[in-house]
């Protein structure tokens, strides 16, 4: 299910009311303990209510772009290595693997396609002829800011109806469920 009459919406207010309140230190009406000591608790249906709305979410983040990959015949992977790519250009295959988590293989299909296609360039490094640079290309830039588009639009829309505090929550539970290695985590810069 989604949408406001969602059973997820009150178990979503739960959950950031004890979130805001134990980031700002304060207690949840009947708890004895206050600050940093007040424990979070959620049962497991409020926990699997959580998880149905990030893979509802997740879909709904994704409806647009698979409208619009499809026409392309694109999937998931070549979306994100034109995300990454674009944030980072001169990046290397190994620093897109490492952001992308998937295998060689898996992403050595994808930037083929990409490449072929015209939406990526691969330029082999200066210093270390064994690496390989990658960049988007004009039509390349074209698409990824497209995508990109239709992602920031709904993220803005999402962002401006949950209001300041909960765009802050939202960043901060979200850095909790990602792997620790993947936190704040920036490519280091190109060798040309």
């Amino acid at each position: 299910m989604t949408g406001i009459d969602s059973p997820f919406t009150s178990v979503t207010s739960t959950m950031l009311t004890y979130f805001f309140n134990e980031i700002n230190g304060s207690s949840m009406p009947g708890d004895s303990n206050s600050g940093s000591d007040t424990l979070l608790y959620l049962t497991d249906d409020q926990l699997r209510a959580g998880i149905e709305a990030m893979c509802d979410a997740y879909r709904g983040f994704h409806a647009d772009l698979d409208r619009l990959l499809r026409e392309f015949g694109y999937g998931h992977a070549h979306h994100r290595a034109l995300h990454f790519i674009a944030r980072h250009p001169d990046m290397t295959v190994s620093q897109l693997l490492m952001f992308l988590g998937v295998t060689k293989q898996s992403l050595s299909r994808a930037l083929r396609r990409l490449t072929a296609d015209g939406l990526i360039r691969v330029q082999v490094g200066s210093t270390d002829r064994r690496t390989r640079h990658l960049r988007l290309t004009e039509a390349g830039r074209e698409l990824e800011e497209h995508l990109s588009a239709l992602q920031r639009k709904r993220m803005r829309t999402a962002y401006r109806a949950a209001g300041p505090e909960a765009v802050a929550g939202f960043r901060k539970v979200l850095e909790q469920i990602m792997d620790t290695h993947l936190r704040h985590q920036e490519p280091r810069p190109p060798e040309l």
